[in-house]
């Protein structure tokens, strides 16, 4: 690893692999694997926040989404490749984030011809409409004092100011974060969740009360 964080492109453009290949089977093999350390990461944070409240785990929904599954749809196995969604199966439960300003909702998929269509998939999160950069500005790390810090090449349409009367308003406590992830930067999730009615049920709201996120001068050599 370098001193630069990579940016949000692949190293190599998108390939469709056979599952009849060593190769295909060796991806397949290291994809689950990445969903089990997905599976196991999120137990950890919430088990960290559930030790900081003092509380317990009454229940769990756990979810994947940019994750491939092998599926029965019609008469036939396939793989069903969910690139910006998750699956919602009739009666199977699934959270859908909102941003740090907005709901999120726990739901459960529905039968019907839309949800066979959509091949019993739903959305994972609200989407944006603003992208980081256009968001945050273009910027780069360098050295000052021994030190990494950021400098800002060209600043972004939203600044701290905006995102924190967003969240004051919303009663949202932020530590850390970044404009990049500011609730400007998404669509309203009520208004997506009103499209997919004919595929899902919302069982429950949740509204956020606090958001602790790495903030714009925490480097990050993954860029996750």
């Amino acid at each position: 690893f370098d001193d630069k964080a990579p940016g949000e492109h692949m190293d190599q453009p998108a390939t469709v692999l056979s599952l009849r290949t060593e190769l295909g089977q060796s991806y397949w093999q290291a994809m689950t694997l990445a969903g089990h350390y997905a599976y196991a990461g999120r137990d950890f944070v919430v088990n960290q926040v559930l030790e900081i409240l003092g509380a317990q785990a009454t229940d769990e929904v756990h979810n994947h989404h940019n994750y491939a599954w092998i599926e029965r749809h019609g008469d036939e196995d396939v793989v069903v490749v969910r690139k910006g969604a998750t699956p919602a199966w009739p009666g199977q439960r699934g959270f859908i984030g909102g941003s740090m300003g907005d709901i999120s909702v726990i739901v459960e998929g529905i039968a019907g011809d839309e949800a066979r269509a959509a091949l019993h998939s739903t959305v994972h999160g609200a989407g944006r409409v603003m992208s980081r950069t256009r968001a945050a500005g273009k910027r780069r790390w360098t050295r000052k004092d021994g030190r990494r810090v950021q400098e800002v090449v060209k600043p972004g349409e939203i600044t701290p100011e905006m995102m924190e009367t967003w969240l004051r308003r919303e009663g949202v406590e932020l530590r850390g974060g970044g404009t990049d992830e500011s609730p400007h930067v998404y669509r309203r999730l009520p208004e997506v969740l009103a499209a997919h009615t004919s595929s899902i049920r919302i069982l429950h709201t949740l509204r956020p009360l606090a958001v602790a996120m790495a903030g714009e001068d925490i480097f990050d050599p993954y860029k996750d």
